[in-house]
């Protein structure tokens, strides 16, 4: 099997190449191999790589900042992701698209559903919504949609890494308690997209993260736990739970974006989200 990935410069671009298969070639290009808002380009190197399957690990991901970049967030999360479905079918490719909780308002109790009702209430959650509906569109036969969460890895920049790193420079932190969902280790997600590549009877959309449920609370107060487990931080700082109210940012956050990942679980195996952060926190120990 070949495979392209897009946005190798990505935390989940390198953990799809950390996590490779043996049986497969891949082509990873990031923007200084190609511009995804263009049809010639990414066409010309998906034909002559020949590839059986194309995975999107890239996307528009500043959230706030898309709330007065809006075309730039378009080209990528719809425009970009248009064109990679199109190519997909010509050169009649999978195609593994991964999305993201944001696509809904967070006014639910209860975890969402793959067909949940969507309602973005941000920039960025309504051009994650349109770059999906765009594959529905253009290539439902042989694609699949992964709407995941609260990514974070040892590559890139994330939530883990600015919290070590504030839990250093700081002698309090205050961090949000009443957003609710789940964190995902990008190493998880990429095994997923690797099962999804050769998976047999493919579903338009799959929800995939980590196991649990936390507030981005609960998720620092892990990370510092951990964190001095393994020897990343040196110290204890009081870590107090503050309402989104408190913290005001430009774009609105889903209060409550936990997805319900059981038709997942049958085709990979899911690992409770402090498990995993424990992986990541000693990989980043084995590093420092």
């Amino acid at each position: 099997m070949k495979a392209v990935i897009i946005g190798k410069s990505g935390q989940l671009a390198n953990e799809l190449i950390a996590e490779l298969p043996e049986d497969i070639e891949v082509l990873s290009l990031g923007r200084s191999d190609v511009d995804i808002t263009t049809y010639d380009d990414l066409s010309a190197k998906v034909k002559s790589f020949q590839s059986n399957v194309i995975i999107n690990a890239s996307a528009y991901t500043a959230v706030d900042k898309a709330e007065s970049d809006i075309d730039v967030a378009y080209a990528i999360n719809e425009k970009a992701v248009e064109i990679m479905a199109k190519i997909a079918k010509e050169n009649n490719c999978r195609f593994l698209h991964v999305s993201t909780d944001f696509v809904f308002d967070g006014e639910s109790n209860i975890a969402y559903d793959v067909s949940s009702k969507t309602n973005p209430t941000s920039v960025y959650g309504a051009s994650k919504l349109a770059g999906e509906q765009a594959i529905k569109i253009t290539h439902p036969e042989n694609s699949a949609i992964v709407r995941t969460s609260w990514v974070y890895s040892t590559y890139g920049n994330n939530f883990v890494k600015t919290m070590l790193r504030l839990m250093e420079e700081k002698e309090q932190l205050g961090v949000v308690g009443d957003q609710i969902g789940c964190p995902t280790n990008a190493k998880g997600l990429a095994q997923f997209l690797w099962l999804l590549a050769s998976h047999n009877d493919l579903e338009q959309v799959y929800h995939w993260s980590d196991a649990g449920v936390a507030s981005w609370y609960d998720f620092a107060v892990a990370i510092q736990e951990l964190g001095l487990k393994h020897d990343l931080l040196d110290k204890k700082i009081p870590i107090h739970p503050i309402s989104s109210s408190a913290y005001p940012t430009p774009a609105k956050r889903p209060k409550f974006s936990l997805l319900n990942t059981a038709d997942s679980t049958s085709i990979c195996k899911q690992v409770h989200w402090r498990e995993q952060l424990e992986l990541c926190i000693i990989g980043l120990s084995s590093e420092s």
